[in-house]
Parts: C-alpha cells; sequence; structure tokens
C-alpha cells in the first residue's frame, strides 16, 4: 500500500499549517490585509518565528481588529525585504484559488486524471476553497506557467498565477465579508510532486486540438517546455478518455515522423511512460507492458 493512501487526512491549525509548508528555517513573508482602513502591512520572519506563541498571538489581535491573515507559499533568500520574484529562494507550492462555482471546480480537480490530489484544501469562505500542491525540481517560469495552466483548466482566478503569491492562513476570520467564517485547512497527502504529476501545461488545449482533430498539427504551442513532454501530456488526456492505445501510438509518430529517427518507438514508449504515470505505484512495478509493433507503420 502506498504512503498516500496509508496518510490519514486532518485539519491543521496555523502553525501546523505553516510548518507542513516550509521548515523552521525558512524565510517567509506574512501579509496582512484591513480593508476598512486600507492598510497593508508585511512581515519577513522564519517559519519558526512566525509559528511561535508571540507571533500568533499578534495576528490574532490583527485579525480581530479588521485584518484578513496570508502566509507566502514559496520560501524567500535570506535577507529579502520583499516578496518579490527575484527574492524566493525555491519554488515549493502550486495552488489555485477557487471562487466562481468553487465546488464544482474541486470536484473536477479530485476526478482528474491530469492533476495529482492536492496536498492541502482550504476552505476560504462558505463556497470558496484554495487548492494546494507540494512540489520540487521546477523553476519559476515552469512554475507560473503550470499556475496558469492549472487556473485556465479548473476556473481558478487567474490573479492568482504567480510565484509570489500569498494564500490564506487557517484559523483567522475571513473579514472580506459580512459573516464571520473562520478559514478551515484540511491535509489530505504529505506526497511532494515533480512537475510530470501534471499532464496539463499552458497552451494544451490547442494541442490537443490539433492532434484530434481533421487539420495537419503544428508545432508546439509558445508555453511548452518541451515537445516530448506536450507528447506525454496528450497520451495521457487520449487514454484517460478512453482512446486505444494503439491509435495514440500511431497518432504520434505520425506527427514526429519528422523529427524523429524511429517514431513509432519514440511513441510507444510514450505512451507506455504515460500509462504508468497514471497508476499507483505499485501497480506500475508490476504490470505488463502491452506489446505493441515498433516497426514503422504504413503511411
Amino acid at each position: 500500500m502506498s504512503r498516500e493512501k496509508q496518510f490519514e487526512a486532518r485539519d491543521l491549525s496555523a502553525s501546523e499549517y505553516v510548518l507542513a509548508l516550509h521548515t523552521p528555517e525558512d524565510q517567509i513573508a506574512v501579509l496582512l490585509r484591513n480593508r476598512s482602513r486600507s492598510q497593508t502591512l508585511q512581515r519577513i520572519a522564519t517559519a519558526e518565528t512566525v509559528t511561535g506563541p508571540d507571533f500568533q498571538e499578534w495576528l490574532k489581535r490583527e485579525n480581530r481588529a479588521g485584518s484578513d491573515v496570508f502566509v507566502g507559499m514559496n520560501p524567500l533568500k535570506e535577507g529579502a525585504t520583499s516578496r518579490s520574484k527575484e527574492n524566493i529562494r525555491e519554488i515549493r507550492h502550486v495552488y489555485l484559488d477557487l471562487d466562481e462555482d468553487a465546488a464544482a471546480s474541486l470536484a473536477r480537480i479530485r476526478d482528474s486524471s491530469d492533476v495529482p490530489p492536492p496536498n492541502f484544501v482550504l476552505d476560504t469562505s462558505r463556497e470558496k476553497h484554495q487548492v494546494v500542491w507540494k512540489i520540487e525540481g521546477v523553476d519559476l517560469e515552469q512554475a507560473e506557467s503550470l499556475l496558469r495552466s492549472l487556473a485556465s483548466e479548473f476556473g481558478g482566478d487567474t490573479a492568482a498565477t504567480d510565484a509570489t503569491r500569498v494564500l490564506r492562513m487557517p484559523g483567522f476570520t475571513n473579514r472580506k465579508y459580512a459573516d464571520d467564517f473562520v478559514v478551515q485547512a484540511h491535509q489530505q497527502s504529505e506526497r511532494v510532486h515533480s512537475l510530470r504529476d501534471f499532464a496539463i501545461r499552458e497552451g494544451s488545449a490547442a494541442f490537443s486540438r490539433d492532434y484530434d482533430g481533421d487539420r495537419s498539427p503544428k508545432r508546439l504551442p509558445a508555453g511548452h517546455k518541451s515537445q516530448s513532454e506536450a507528447d506525454w501530456a496528450y497520451a495521457r488526456r487520449a487514454l484517460a478518455r478512453g482512446d486505444d492505445a494503439q491509435e495514440i501510438i500511431r497518432r504520434i509518430a505520425d506527427y514526429r515522423a519528422d523529427d524523429k529517427h524511429d517514431p513509432l518507438y519514440y511513441a510507444r514508449l510514450t505512451v507506455i511512460k504515460a500509462q504508468l504515470s497514471m497508476m499507483s505505484p505499485s501497480a506500475a512495478q508490476t504490470a505488463p507492458l502491452e506489446q505493441v509493433p515498433v516497426n514503422k507503420p504504413d503511411r
């Protein structure tokens, strides 16, 4: 049984949530926004300091006085005095801010084979959510491309697609609305994801249309990191909707015939990798690989 399946979902306090996002020594941003006073205040401190009793008590006082409380999702460089992109030390998280039809969007995320299960789901008001995934091995440009793709695919707030974003801290009242709703955070996984766990990419809808329609395929749209990555993402989407594996292989082989020495062999490996990525880790280890002819098809 995988570690993710063994993990028991739990609700987190403010301090537990911050330390689930960051290590104690990480420099992180905490932002307070008081709309009634038109005031915004930002503090940069270690996660250990932010989760300490004195800092938390200060946040509670400010929250009672009308301030909303937010925390940065990616750690900052040592000595940083602002939450600029140049000051981000590394990418740790990607996320979605779901405002419109949030319940339906969250259900689509949970049912999707193109994204892994979220690590955290926050209830930010009675009908709104924020969704967070842990991620590693991506740079800022890759992260922001993925953020835009997630927002486009699942109806997230397109303004919340920058790597410097702050999201709500649980345990504090959302002061944006009239009712006193206390933000809640639910941890659902401890797994750290990589870019290849996300099959959607910026521009993927146009890419998919070129594969599936009657038009001749075009080259990769701007925003993709590599054509091979896009081929793999296409294979996952096609498999998820029930297309025949050998037909998917043929399409990819036809598409890459001009720039691959053995396009059919390449296409077969791409589809196998896509199939394995959609299985549980234990099933993937023992799954027999589908036997597909590797001779070049008639054209």
